[in-house]
């Protein structure tokens, strides 16, 4: 399988001026090309191939004096802009073929963008050197944050400057089946929620950990001072800075969070079973910043291609499974309840659940996992007693005659 590797990349001052080249070159050439598409279609005309666009917005147009500048970076840089512009027509229509999730047409790009990117092949000649630096053609030996091995030679390297102005290289490599794990007994079934951000069918509560709402005081005072600097002034590109690295620094605990416990997970359990839910639907609602907050879909997309990397079971249930109405020692559906119930009585077997450890055991039942509902019950429940013994007495009482 592919996985892609982020380094934090430290370039210099002439070498963030050659990087901010390159990323305004391959932008020019994606919005020439979406825009001679575009205007093909306007007019009826058939659709430009991307060789067709490639000799005239990047051969030929190097020869103008109005895009000689194009010439000063690498072509493979150019040649990758049309291959995402490419990437993004086949995602649409793919969309409105119902092959995948729908989105947009292609949007021109623009140079006030939250993220700039190029893309180097192995066309491009990049390398390692032995300093451990990137170098880049037409652009120098970057300093790199190594903080892991690469698994292999990687394929591609794309670097990346984000809102917070910092650049990151990011490696596209290619993993193979000796990374995958010894064999665990463990099976498990997680409900996720807000209160805590998961819930496991052992009966282990992981507490969330809410990053944005913990950084709200500090969000709260960079956006006050960046709403009071005057548009287009120095200050308020420095304001604008402050506040891209509080949301970086949240972005970033989150992340960092939901890799470790979804690395744990995979670990300890040789299978996992979540349940599919509807973020979109959920964050509609006046819950939308805490679900935000949780980041519930990037960490189900961790676990999954965590247990394809280390040769786990991963397993999704519908949605609509009534992991919360069902009683997970005697199976009988007791309805829906409110969200401020959080303990029950089943009023078929009298046991007291414990409402997200039973909808994790649940999750792991109807993903056909080896589990017990024994963690479920939090005590024994009441038992009536039975009629012939709810009158009876310690000691008779006399009868009386008249």
């Amino acid at each position: 399988m592919q996985l892609r590797y982020s380094f934090r990349v430290y370039p210099s001052a002439g070498q963030r001026t050659a990087l901010a080249g390159a990323f305004g070159c391959a932008r020019v050439v994606y919005n020439d090309a979406l825009r001679a598409r575009e205007t093909a279609r306007s007019e009826g005309m058939p659709f430009p191939k991307t060789g067709d666009l490639s000799k005239q917005l990047i051969t030929e147009a190097k020869n103008t004096p109005e895009r000689a500048w194009l010439g000063e970076v690498s072509a493979v840089v150019l040649q990758q802009s049309l291959r995402d512009l490419d990437a993004a027509y086949r995602n649409f229509f793919d969309g409105l073929k119902g092959k995948r999730p729908r989105i947009g047409p292609p949007r021109y790009k623009s140079r006030k963008d939250t993220r700039q990117a190029v893309r180097f092949t192995a066309n491009a000649r990049w390398s390692i050197t032995p300093g451990q630096k990137l170098r880049l053609p037409k652009i120098g030996d970057l300093k790199v944050k190594w903080s892991r091995s690469l698994p292999s030679t990687p394929s591609t390297v794309t670097v990346v400057k984000d809102a917070a102005g910092r650049y990151f290289a990011s490696f596209v490599v290619e993993t193979g089946p000796e990374e995958v794990l010894p064999q665990v007994a463990p099976e498990v079934g997680i409900d996720l929620g807000l209160g805590h951000f998961a819930v496991l069918s052992d009966g282990t509560k992981i507490d969330s950990p809410r990053f944005l709402r913990r950084a709200e005081k500090r969000l709260k005072k960079a956006q006050r001072s960046l709403s009071r600097k005057e548009k287009g002034s120095k200050n308020r590109d420095k304001a604008r800075i402050r506040v891209a690295r509080a949301h970086a620094r949240v972005a970033d605990a989150r992340r960092e969070f939901h890799h470790q416990l979804s690395t744990q997970l995979i670990r300890e359990n040789q299978a996992v079973a979540v349940e599919d839910l509807a973020v979109k639907g959920l964050a509609r609602t006046r819950l939308a910043k805490s679900i935000h907050d949780a980041g519930w879909s990037a960490f189900v997309s961790m676990l999954e291609y965590k247990a394809a990397r280390y040769g786990r079971t991963f397993v999704k249930i519908g949605r609509f499974e009534p992991t919360s109405q069902v009683c997970s020692r005697c199976g009988v559906k007791d309805g829906p309840k409110p969200l401020h119930v959080r303990v029950w009585t089943c009023g078929a077997c009298g046991a007291v659940l414990d409402r997200d450890i039973n909808a994790a055991v649940n999750v792991a039942k109807a993903a056909g996992l080896a589990v017990s509902a024994c963690g479920a019950q939090v005590r024994p429940g009441l038992v009536p007693a039975p009629r012939s013994e709810a009158g009876t007495h310690s000691t008779p009482k006399p009868s009386t005659a008249r």
